[in-house]
């Protein structure tokens, strides 16, 4: 039996009818870029997390991008964030110009310690960007109070957990400004790429839709610096088949995470920490061990195929040493990069196949004693 920490098959050999006819219907309308489908995506994405816009876009690292430029953040700028995040998240923070600043995380839940918060503060920042990872939102009581404290922006990243919730809330609906990912791993997944903007500013609204569109408004007349950055119809009309399904597969995933609880509750794995203040949608499910490197090897020899997020924190990558961080300045960032992996998390994945997961891994761990 060979299990892949992600897969699509499944679920498009049960969906492929669906699927093709919505992309047939938009090959059929004469209408593949700014047409129905989008606005219809984009209305029913926003009314989903009870947000007045939805702006969409081609990948969720301009997401990230294109908000960061509509607060009007850039060169000289400071924003807040994790070093624990994929590097999308602070490539697009360098991409407007701006800075990363990294605080460390929580060892509970892997997100943004917001007690480290405040201390991060200089007259530069203005903004903090907590990452809703793995599926779990950040503490965002604190974050949204230090925020107005110090007259800070807070942009949310929940490329990683759609669906969630924090406190009854959707993830992404408490920001002045959030972007999502529909890269196709994700819990609502594209079969390409495509990405989110959410705000309930109107001002925002439409500088978005300008920058998206080369500055544009309804003409080829740029009324200011924009960018080439739209959804196509194809992948509205995929999206759009799958939204309504959005929690049925938060459902399934807290299904298999709760049988992998079950199963794995009596070996020495440090398993995901599901935070009293919301909604866990599992987009991965998050284990731990000092003998990580160990496990995957012998994962392998049993046709598992696991995955890390992040082996490399983004303040020890060559790319960002510039940012002058050194080993040490963010221990529990460091620490569990040497320990976590992800099994393997998708709504098809059965029951039979987390068994075979969980058996596998009490047979490793005991020959790893």
């Amino acid at each position: 039996m060979k299990i892949t920490v992600w897969s699509y098959l499944k679920e498009y050999a049960e969906t492929k009818d669906e699927i093709k006819n919505a992309i047939n219907e938009v090959l059929e309308s004469g209408i593949l870029l700014r047409g129905p489908k989008v606005k219809q995506f984009e209305t029913e994405y926003s009314e989903y997390h009870k947000v007045n816009h939805a702006v969409s876009c081609d990948n969720g690292t301009n997401a990230i991008v294109l908000a960061l430029h509509a607060l009007g953040i850039g060169a000289g700028d400071e924003v807040i964030t994790v070093s624990n995040t994929a590097i999308p998240t602070v490539s697009a923070i360098v991409t407007v110009g701006a800075t990363p600043v990294f605080v460390d995380i929580n060892p509970r839940t892997y997100l943004m310690d917001t007690t480290k918060l405040e201390a991060a503060i200089t007259e530069k920042t203005k903004c903090i960007l907590p990452v809703h990872l793995y599926g779990q939102c950040v503490d965002m009581d604190p974050v949204l109070e230090i925020a107005k404290k110090h007259n800070l922006y807070v942009l949310e990243d929940v490329a990683q957990a759609q669906g969630s919730e924090y406190h009854g809330k959707k993830a992404g609906s408490m920001g002045i400004v959030s972007t999502t990912s529909f890269y196709p791993t994700k819990i609502l997944g594209g079969y390409g790429d495509g990405g989110m903007i959410l705000t309930n500013d109107n001002q925002i609204d439409a500088k978005l839709r300008r920058i998206c569109f080369y500055g544009a408004e309804k003409t080829y007349y740029a009324i200011e610096h924009g960018y080439n950055s739209r959804m196509d119809e194809i992948h509205a009309s995929i999206l759009l088949t799958k939204l309504p399904k959005l929690d049925l597969y938060v459902d399934r995933r807290r299904e298999i995470a709760a049988l992998y609880n079950e199963l794995l509750a009596d070996t020495d794995l440090i398993l995901p920490a599901e935070a009293d203040y919301g909604k866990h949608a599992y987009y991965l499910y998050v284990v731990r061990h000092p003998k990580r490197d160990q496990i995957l090897e012998k994962l392998h020899d049993h046709d598992i195929w696991v995955n890390i997020s992040y082996p490399w924190p983004i303040h020890t990558m060559t790319g960002y040493q510039y940012l002058g961080y050194k080993l040490g300045d963010l221990p529990e960032t460091e620490s569990a990069a040497k320990e976590i992996f992800s099994l393997p998390m998708y709504p098809s994945l059965t029951n039979e196949e987390v068994k075979y997961v969980s058996d596998a891994l009490h047979q490793i761990l005991a020959e790893l004693k």
